[in-house]
């Protein structure tokens, strides 16, 4: 943008056919100037003259053409429009740009008429876009699995997502739209809460008129269900439904009662099929059996195994041990659950005593019972023995996965985040995924004899860390009585609630259910002897990882351009460290540039995939996000980067930096957050720092 100081009067006709001239010179002619569309401007009012300028810089640093042809549109858009429609209808343009060029980008802005059309239509829209983050947590403070809100042309769900339309218009006000996704994604969220899938496929019906009907039965009793535990939120279901009553049905009742069941609507659905009519209620959505069953079955499996997984580290992680007898006969679980709807507790026991089981195993115990409505008694038979140590259970782990790398070489497309646009360039950057290309493991054993003592000592610092026993408060069995958890109780009693179960203290050995991905900057500027420390590096923090336990893996970036962003396989997380691994780290050598946005992307979405509690993306560099290309220098390269940080903080990942680059105060907190990076000073001292960081992080 110019550097002219702001103005509070509109710029006259002269001043703007100069500022127009300095942007969109390549497309001028001596019969084409910027005179005609600075006359124009010169009729607007201040901030919309600064609105078209700054459009039509940005726009002029993708394509001079396209951006003389929304300045010659931009008075009639704004007056259609206003600023925030025209915004949305260039920012749509310039999407066509990135995807499809010039000519369908042109195309997209004449049609500026049927665009006002259709933007006026959804005026009165509630945009799921926008409410997407608000539904997702309304979902989350309900009971049960939690779901993702994605948008779909119909609403749905498969038990793991909840699809909404793009756009509700079903209302005259947005407000009253948005009451509309909330009661369809709570009805969509009651068929997985409450069972809707939880019979045989066989016994649900194939043609859409009767699944339809048995959407409506489903609503019913579904409504039933919500309104017991979330009244208001039933009685906002019961008013969309008042609106187109439902003709008679005899034995209807039944399916309100308590302990109604999906089998329930299915025999009614039998019985009243030829004179059940379809009232059209417009929460409902789709009832789709197939998609549903697809998603449940691939869970159970999935859920069923890891249950099994932690039901055999639980059995090993025993303070005391179980004893000597008991331990030469298989581990008996057993679990009563109480499931009221809006609350769900399971109480477990291990041989016939009770057990503090970790939130994982409360989770993965709910997941399954609301598919299969129990506990089946073969997923209570651990997986292995259940005296097997740690490092037994962490193989069988990582041999059930089947990671990215194991499917051979892919390649990946991201979106990129464009802050000049405040919106996504889609699918922008393309990333490949390869092997490091290995050395010999002759670095990995010379760094080990020059740290000789620190390796030692890292290696007992952290093995004394493993042993660590962690005091865990507001349990429900315990070795003492949590004195702050009774007080708090006593002043509940007082205040006419129930006496909370949560009482004791337990002092057990730290589980550390922690997955951790390390992202190395390959990038050219690394050349050297800060190439050397990143390798040092990362040897030790492999000894002392291997000592501690966790799991872990190591990736490295680098690339040149949106087209060639290239992450590097040091480690997998299924993979152990051993030779193949300490001669990738020799083989990692400083490459091209540090296009950071796509490496985070996908670093992100390999995380999201490994079953953790605390999932970390720690990032070791040397400087600030840099490309080939001019655009993602500077401010676009770090708002895109921050961008993609924020987006793993969305999943549930936890990023950290760590960096040599001196100036790194001047960006990384507005990238990281003020408290989520380290300034190394003297990169001689990266491979010392880099697991002592860790440790700090992970305690």
């Amino acid at each position: 943008m110019s550097s002219s100081p702001p103005s509070s009067e509109p710029l006259p006709r002269a001043a703007l056919e100069e500022r127009l001239e300095e942007q969109l010179n390549p497309v001028l002619t001596s019969r084409r100037t910027a005179a005609g569309l600075a006359a124009a401007l010169a009729s607007l009012g201040v901030e919309q003259q600064d609105f078209v300028l700054h459009w039509v810089t940005v726009v002029a640093k993708c394509n001079a053409e396209l951006a003389y042809q929304f300045a010659a549109l931009a008075p009639q858009a704004l007056a259609l429009l206003g600023p925030e429609g025209t915004e949305e209808w260039l920012i749509g343009a310039m999407d066509v740009y990135d995807r499809q060029g010039l000519y369908s980008a042109s195309a997209t802005l004449k049609a500026l008429p049927s665009f006002v059309e259709r933007h006026r239509s959804r005026e009165r829209c509630a945009r799921l876009e926008e409410v997407a983050p608000v539904l997702e947590l309304f979902l989350c403070g309900l009971s049960g699995r939690r779901l993702r809100v994605a948008a779909a042309e119909v609403a749905t769900t498969d038990t793991e997502t909840v699809y909404l339309p793009p756009f509700l218009a079903h209302f005259p006000t947005r407000a009253q739209n948005f009451q509309l996704y909330k009661a369809t994604a709570a009805h969509l969220w009651a068929q997985s809460r409450f069972g809707t899938f939880n019979l045989p496929r066989k016994a649900y019906p194939a043609g859409e008129h009767a699944l339809k009907l048995l959407n409506v039965l489903e609503a019913v009793r579904l409504g039933a269900c919500i309104a017991r535990s979330f009244p208001g939120l039933g009685r906002l279901l019961e008013a969309l439904r008042a609106r187109a009553p439902l003709a008679p049905v005899p034995g209807l009742e039944r399916l309100a009662a308590p302990g109604a069941t999906v089998a329930d609507s299915l025999a009614l659905l039998a019985s009243a099929i030829h004179h059940l009519d379809d009232p059209g209620w417009c929460y409902l959505g789709r009832l789709q059996p197939e998609r549903a069953f697809a998603v449940r079955e691939a869970r159970l499996a999935r859920e069923r195994k890891a249950l099994q997984r932690a039901l055999a580290r639980l059995a090993s992680e025993q303070s005391p041990p179980r004893p000597t007898a008991a331990r030469s006969a298989p581990p008996r679980w057993s679990v009563r659950i109480e499931d009221e709807g809006m609350k769900f507790d399971a109480r477990v026991e291990l041989d016939g005593k009770p057990v503090s089981a970790p939130p994982e195993v409360h989770h993965l115990i709910q997941s399954i019972v609301q598919d299969l409505g129990e506990l089946p008694p073969e997923y209570l038979v651990p997986a292995g023995d259940a005296g097997v140590s740690k490092g037994a259970v962490r193989r069988f782990e990582a041999a059930g996965k089947a990671p990215e790398a194991a499917q051979g070489e892919k390649v990946y497309l991201y979106d990129e985040w464009d802050f000049r646009r405040r919106h996504y360039r889609r699918e922008w950057c393309t990333l490949r995924e390869l092997d490091v290309h290995p050395a010999t493991p002759e670095f990995a054993q010379a760094t080990l004899e020059k740290y000789r003592h620190q390796v030692a000592q890292l290696r007992r610092a952290f093995e004394a860390l493993r042993q660590e026993q962690r005091r865990l408060r507001k349990e429900p069995f315990g070795d003492d009585v949590d004195f702050d958890a009774l007080v708090e109780s006593f002043v509940d009693l007082r205040q006419g609630l129930e006496l909370p179960a949560r009482l004791f203290v337990e002092h057990r050995r730290a589980d550390r259910h922690l997955a951790a991905l390390f992202v190395v900057d390959m990038s050219g500027s690394t050349k050297g002897w800060i190439n050397d420390a990143e390798r040092e590096a990362l040897v030790m923090l492999c000894e002392a990882l291997e000592a501690l336990g966790d799991r872990y893996a190591i990736y490295g970036f680098s690339g040149i351009t949106r087209k060639r962003c290239e992450f590097y396989r040091v480690k997998r997380f299924d993979e152990p460290y051993g030779e193949a691994v300490k001669s990738r780290i020799g083989g990692i050598i400083p490459l091209d540039y540090t296009r950071m946005g796509p490496a985070l992307r996908h670093a992100a979405r390999l995380l999201e995939a490994v079953e953790a509690r605390t999932k970390l993306l720690i990032t070791l560099s040397d400087g600030k996000p840099d490309d080939y290309s001019d655009e993602y220098r500077g401010e676009y390269g770090i708002e895109d980067t921050r961008q993609a940080l924020l987006e793993a903080k969305r999943l549930g990942i936890y990023p950290y930096c760590i960096t040599i680059d001196r100036e790194a105060r001047d960006y990384l907190p507005h990238m990281y957050g003020e408290v989520n990076y380290t300034v190394v000073d003297d990169p001689g001292k990266l491979p010392l720092k880099v697991a002592d960081i860790y440790r700090r992080l992970t305690f």
